[in-house]
C-alpha cells in the first residue's frame, strides 16, 4: 500500500508556481479573499490561503465584511472587485451566513476571475472540455494527485461517492474527459443509490466525497483499488487537546491495507485544494496579459 502524500505533491506544485511567478513581467497576480464572519474553520482556511499566496509571490487582498452584510451589499462588493483591473482572482470563502444565497454569490463573481471554479460558465466549460475556464480547486487537485502518483484513469472504472457541485459532479466530468490522464468510465453514487457497496466494489479508483466520517468500510472496496478520501470531518475525541480529531469519509485504518494507493486525512486532498487555487490565480493573470 502506497500513501499518496498531498503535502509533498502540493509543495512541488507551489515550487513550480513560485518559479513561474518570479519570471512574470509587470504586476504580480492578485487574489481577493472575501471572508464573511468569523467561522473558525473559514478563518484558518483563509489564513492558509494568504500564507501560500505570499510564499508563491502573489498579492492577496483580504476583505472581511461583517456577518450582518446583506446579499445586496455583498453583491456590490463583488461588483467592485469584478471591475478592479488589479484583481485577477476572487474567492468567497464558504460557508456563507444563512441569509445569503451561496450559489447566487458564486454566479456574481465574474467568470474570468472565478478562480474557485463555481460560476455557471466555468462549470459549463468543464463539461465542454474548454481549457480556458477554471476548474473547481478540489476536483482539479484530485486529478493532479492522481496524475502525479502515476494513476492513469484511461479505461478504469472510477466511482464517485457524492454529487456536490463542489466535488462530486466536477470530478466525475474531469475523469470522463477525452484527454490524457482521464478517459475513465464513471459512476456517481449518492444517498439514493441502491446496493451501494456492490457498486463501490467495482471501482478501480474510489473517490469518497460525502462528508460522513468513516463511511467507507473494507466491504465497500475492491482489493488493489486506489482510494481518494475528500472528507474532512470533526469527530469528538476526549484524548485530543482540541476535543476532536479530523477523520475522512474512509475508515482509513481498516481500508488502507486493501488499497494499492490511498490518501490520508489530513495531508491528502486538502493541501492540493489551496495549491490549485493559486494555480488558477496565476492562470487568470496569464489569460489577462
Amino acid at each position: 500500500m502506497e500513501l499518496i502524500d498531498g503535502n509533498q505533491i502540493a509543495a512541488a506544485l507551489i515550487a513550480e508556481l513560485k518559479t513561474e511567478v518570479a519570471a512574470m513581467p509587470g504586476r504580480k497576480p492578485c487574489i481577493a479573499l472575501v471572508r464573511v464572519g468569523e467561522d473558525p474553520a473559514s478563518v484558518s482556511y483563509v489564513k492558509k490561503k494568504e500564507k501560500t499566496a505570499a510564499e508563491i509571490g502573489l498579492i492577496s487582498r483580504i476583505i472581511l465584511p461583517p456577518i450582518t452584510i446583506s446579499q445586496a451589499e455583498l453583491f456590490a462588493l463583488l461588483d467592485d472587485l469584478n471591475a478592479d483591473p488589479t484583481v485577477d482572482g476572487i474567492l468567497v470563502q464558504s460557508p456563507l451566513p444563512k441569509h445569503i444565497d451561496e450559489v447566487a454569490v458564486f454566479r456574481r463573481v465574474a467568470p474570468e476571475k472565478d478562480v474557485d471554479g463555481f460560476n455557471t460558465l466555468n462549470l459549463g466549460k468543464v463539461a465542454q472540455e474548454d481549457e480556458t475556464g477554471f476548474v473547481a480547486c478540489t476536483p482539479a487537485g484530485i486529478m493532479e494527485l492522481l496524475a502525479r502518483s502515476g494513476v492513469d484513469l484511461k479505461g478504469k472504472h472510477v466511482v464517485v461517492l457524492g454529487r456536490s457541485l463542489i466535488v462530486g459532479k466536477p470530478v466525475a466530468l474531469l475523469a470522463l474527459q477525452k484527454k490524457a490522464g482521464a478517459n475513465a468510465t464513471v459512476t456517481i453514487c449518492h444517498s439514493a443509490t441502491v446496493n451501494l457497496s456492490a457498486i463501490t466494489r467495482q471501482a478501480d479508483v474510489l473517490i469518497a466525497a460525502i462528508g460522513r466520517p468513516d463511511f467507507v468500510t473494507p466491504d465497500m472496496v475492491k482489493p488493489g483499488a486506489v482510494v481518494i478520501d475528500v472528507g474532512i470531518n470533526r469527530v469528538a475525541d476526549v484524548s485530543k487537546k482540541t476535543g476532536y480529531r479530523l477523520t475522512g469519509d474512509v475508515a482509513f485504518d481498516r481500508v488502507a491495507p486493501l488499497c494499492s494507493k490511498i490518501t490520508p486525512v489530513p495531508g491528502g486532498v486538502g493541501p492540493m485544494t489551496v495549491a490549485m487555487l493559486m494555480k488558477n490565480t496565476v492562470k487568470a493573470r496569464r489569460l489577462k496579459a
